[in-house]
């Protein structure tokens, strides 16, 4: 399986999660937060980013579940 960011975007009235590249969406769902549960869950799986976007397309958050280039230094 390969390591694709996933990304959570609006379809319509819908939001999809798509993988990296993809043309196709993995699923499509009515609200955001579930989208984001179902690219969390993919992108824990494949240790790989997930990009939440807007509405308006632009990116509003990622988060890593892979390997980090810059993870949290401890104190």
């Amino acid at each position: 399986m390969s390591k694709k960011n996933q990304h959570v975007v609006p379809k319509g009235d819908n939001w999809a999660v798509k993988g990296a590249g993809n043309t196709k969406a993995t699923k499509v769902v009515e609200t955001q937060s579930e989208a984001v549960k179902i690219a969390r869950g993919i992108a824990i799986n494949q240790k790989s980013e997930i990009v939440i976007h807007r509405p308006n397309g632009q990116i509003r958050d990622k988060n890593s579940y892979g390997n980090d280039p810059f993870p949290p230094k401890d104190k």
